[in-house]
């Protein structure tokens, strides 16, 4: 049977399977991963690692410390004896461990994991952290997993996968002149708007050249946005682009280009003679000619024209000739992240900014995606043309990105970002608005004063074309209610309508970082930026309804464990993001899908962002539930999740194991 890429890349990293055996879309594996990479959040991943070991009476012990790697990135200008104090902490475990270290100031993880030589054609990298889909654009296999997943392969070298279904997007055409990566994904999220490709891995394939042309900085700008696209990760094809590149790599790597580690040397990196075997073995990093997925897409690079997503909205888009006509003030810019502040990037802003100064009233922020990338730029004079027309510098990180340090948005103003998310508060004040742009429009609108594009475009819109296969899912004839799982659940029904309620406003971004918030005070925390009424209408017990995609955006596990602090129950959606369902069970916390039920309540509701709406109850054992005077039928909650749950999530369940493997 023919297999996709993400099929391939898959079997190859199962665990037990038969000799011959192979894995397909929806098939729960056991998954061992070439590489983990935590960030900052590697201070959190520490303690449940550690209670792992606990539980199980062994010496804590890190099963492949080939695996790990830890690059600290988000909160880096936080100089604060409290997070110093963790850093330090960090970098004591690394050496205890023998794990590599990146220290603040080295660069953005996932540009330090492909810098660095960690991610590799036809292998499966993981990370906790919602952008590990850029590891896509190095024909990886690169996806998200979230805090206790990172601790349970710390500890066993695996952790537990439900291989997604796939969809196939066909890059048509070629980019014309000024036209971007970041362009290509902002189109691709404003054009199939409609959760085509949510909780898909997507793979890009090649027609007339359109992708061969595109320069690696590009390909990972698209890949690491498919996480805003709702995708699982984005892979693009081994071609000789990527083999070029790799090839470059590993002359540098032999030059001994390895800033930042902690001791000489790193398990990163590759040679001349790995490329070359990778480039024979080719066929293996390809999908079969005949592969099935389960949606196919195609569009037309050459029809697209620079695009702006926003305000607070990644898949608002606009054309950029159109918003420019608004002109549309603001008083922020940034340059940065880790999908637009890379080489390539800086270089384009300075040939717009060289010999200019940023208009009058604008604040205009820069931060590379490393270091390794900032010399670079200052070597070729585009750091200085940059800094000359007045950009503030920020160290190579995260940041302001996520609303921490320098340069966040403040209440009333309007700014223009080349980052990844624009979500309400996310990069501040829920009352700034901010827009998503390419590197050229944030530079040529820091300085002309409001949204503008750095040459002339006509206004037109994208070519696109779709071909959707469903996949139906088949629920079991009877569902098993395990000892210690209640099978039935009563309370009161709290519906927020809304689609693609995301991770900042459940649990906002600026507190995720704070290790010493308690269980009881992230209770109190939740859905500040979505409504920050809703703690005066809900009371534990209460069982909450969403709409599409509850749970989008950042990988941050405290916008599940903060809900089960509350007291809720269970959420309910018409769907999930797949990296918030995953941190649920894996925190011994129900979701699940009942579209029909969020359908009847959107038929009669008031519009309020939180509203009681009466009594629930959900029946596990008949896998049906009671709302609005009817009965809705839900797909049954299969064993494996009921034991996450009953065991009180995933890092019990590892405990258990480890236990059990230690002689008697």
């Amino acid at each position: 049977m023919p297999l996709t890429l993400v099929e391939k890349i898959a079997t190859r990293h199962a665990e037990g399977l038969k000799p011959g055996e192979v894995v397909r879309s929806g098939d729960f594996v056991s998954i061992r991963p070439k590489h983990v990479m935590t960030h900052d959040n590697t201070g959190a991943v520490i303690p449940k690692f550690r209670e792992i070991f606990k539980s199980s009476g062994a010496a804590p012990r890190i099963n492949d410390a080939h695996q790990p790697v830890f690059a600290i990135d988000h909160d880096i200008q936080n100089l604060t004896s409290e997070n110093l104090g963790k850093y330090a902490k960090i970098e004591q475990f690394a050496r205890e461990h023998g794990v590599d270290f990146f220290p603040a100031g080295t660069g953005i993880a996932h540009q330090i994991m492909v810098e660095q030589g960690y991610v590799v054609p036809g292998s499966m990298v993981v990370g906790s952290d919602s952008h590990s889909n850029l590891y896509g654009a190095i024909a990886c296999l690169g996806t998200p997993v979230v805090r206790t997943d990172a601790a349970s392969i710390w500890a066993t070298g695996a952790t537990w996968w439900q291989v997604p279904v796939v969809a196939r997007v066909t890059l048509r055409g070629r980019l014309r002149s000024g036209v971007t990566g970041k362009d290509v994904i902002v189109a691709l999220c404003g054009v199939f708007a409609h959760d085509e490709v949510l909780n898909h891995a997507v793979e890009f394939v090649d027609s007339d050249g359109g992708i061969a042309a595109m320069s690696m900085d590009q390909r990972m700008s698209i890949s690491n946005m498919t996480t805003e696209w709702g995708a699982l990760a984005g892979l693009f094809p081994f071609d000789e682009t990527l083999r070029a590149y790799l090839e470059n790599r590993a002359d540098l790597f032999a030059a001994g280009a390895r800033p930042g580690t902690l001791r000489d040397g790193s398990r990163g990196g590759y040679t001349r003679s790995d490329v070359a075997r990778w480039w024979s073995e080719r066929a293996a990093s390809t999908a079969d000619a005949d592969a099935q997925y389960a949606i196919e897409l195609s569009l037309d690079l050459s029809t697209i024209v620079p695009h702006v997503s926003g305000p607070n909205d990644v898949k608002t888009m606009h054309s950029l000739p159109a918003i420019e006509a608004r002109r549309v003030a603001i008083q922020k810019a940034w340059l940065m992240s880790c999908v637009n502040a890379r080489y390539e990037d800086l270089a384009a802003a300075a040939n717009i900014m060289r010999g200019k100064r940023v208009a009058d009233g604008v604040e205009f922020y820069l931060a590379a995606a490393s270091a390794e990338v900032q010399a670079h730029a200052m070597r070729d004079g585009h750091w200085k043309a940059l800094v000359d027309a007045g950009a503030i510098e920020l160290p190579p990180g995260c940041g302001t990105c996520i609303g921490l340090g320098r340069g966040t948005i403040k209440a009333g103003e309007t700014g223009i970002s080349s980052t990844n998310r624009n979500f309400e508060g996310r990069m501040g004040d829920r009352a700034g608005q901010v827009y998503l742009g390419s590197p050229a429009v944030v530079a040529a609108s820091a300085l002309a004063g409001y949204i503008a594009s750095p040459v002339r475009f006509d206004d037109e819109q994208p070519k696109w074309s779709a071909a959707v296969r469903p996949v139906v899912a088949q629920a079991p004839a009877s569902v098993e209610v395990i000892d210690g799982f209640p099978a039935l659940v009563r309370g009161r029904l709290l519906f927020l309508d809304k689609d693609n309620l995301n991770t900042d406003g459940i649990y906002a971004g600026k507190h995720t970082y704070n290790d010493a918030i308690t269980p009881a005070e992230m209770a109190n925390l939740i859905f500040e930026n979505y409504d920050p009424t809703f703690r005066t209408i809900a009371q534990p017990g209460d069982v909450i309804v969403g709409g599409l995609n509850f749970g989008t955006g950042s990988s941050r596990e405290q916008a599940a464990t903060a809900l089960k602090y509350f007291g809720i129950p269970c959420v309910i959606a018409t769907s999930f993001s797949e990296t918030y369902k995953r941190n649920a069970f894996n925190n011994g916390f129900v979701v699940f899908e009942c579209p029909e039920l969020v359908k009847t309540l959107r038929a009669s509701s008031s519009g309020a962002k939180t509203a009681l709406v009466g009594d629930i109850a959900i029946d596990y054992r008949r896998s049906t539930l009671t709302a609005c005077g009817r009965s809705f039928v839900f797909p049954a909650l299969s064993p494996v999740a009921q034991r996450l749950v009953v065991a009180g999530g995933a890092e019990a369940v590892v405990a258990r194991r480890i236990a059990a493997s230690l002689p008697s």
